[in-house]
């Protein structure tokens, strides 16, 4: 898959993946999301080096007050089951960060107007859970004519089933582009 660049600017967003998975199918959700992990965190480091913004976008968990930052730091500090994938997909302090609350990473956040401010036409969608968040987002932004890029092996469901589900809805339906990460490359036209 290659991904155009420039003329046509692309964003990384790193879904939900900052989180303690402290919940009832975490343990489901958890061998599957640290694989993705990895897979993004190496994705994250080629889009750095192409000079492509990475946005997590992750849910406020119900706390309006909360911060992105505390967030973080909440995952990395504690004896969560979710540590490992903050420690793998810690973010720079260059990264942006939208906070949501509800599934979609547009529904009531400034996405929208960042994606807009950065001049982005193209999103790599990767993150947990990939049959609800993932796809809520993936859905919204399909809506909004972005190009849709969502790589197998940067997602996690609570189940292979449900996501392959999701991929195969977000291949038909949305149009997106399901390439693993590995095979990904970027162009400059």
């Amino acid at each position: 898959m290659e991904i155009p660049s420039k003329g046509h600017k692309t964003a990384l967003l790193i879904i939900d993946m900052i989180n303690d998975l402290e919940f009832e199918d975490g343990t489901l959700l958890f061998n599957d999301a640290y694989l993705a992990a990895k897979a993004i965190a190496n994705l994250k480091k080629h889009a750095k080096q192409k000079g492509l913004p990475i946005i997590y976008v992750n849910d406020n968990y119900g706390k309006w007050q909360s911060n992105f930052r505390h967030i973080v730091d909440y995952c990395l500090e504690n004896d969560v089951r979710g540590k490992p994938l903050a420690k793998l997909l810690e973010p720079a302090d260059d990264d942006y960060f939208v906070l949501k609350p509800k599934f979609s990473g547009f529904f009531a956040t400034p996405l929208d107007l960042l994606l807009q401010h950065l001049q982005v036409s193209n999103l790599i969608l990767t993150g947990v859970a990939g049959n609800m968040c993932v796809q809520f987002t993936a859905n919204d932004a399909y809506m909004r004519d972005y190009s849709l890029f969502v790589p197998e092996d940067c997602i996690a469901s609570n189940t292979p089933e449900t996501n392959a589900e999701a991929l195969h809805l977000m291949r038909d339906v949305l149009k997106a582009d399901i390439t693993r990460s590995t095979e990904m490359s970027f162009s400059y036209k």
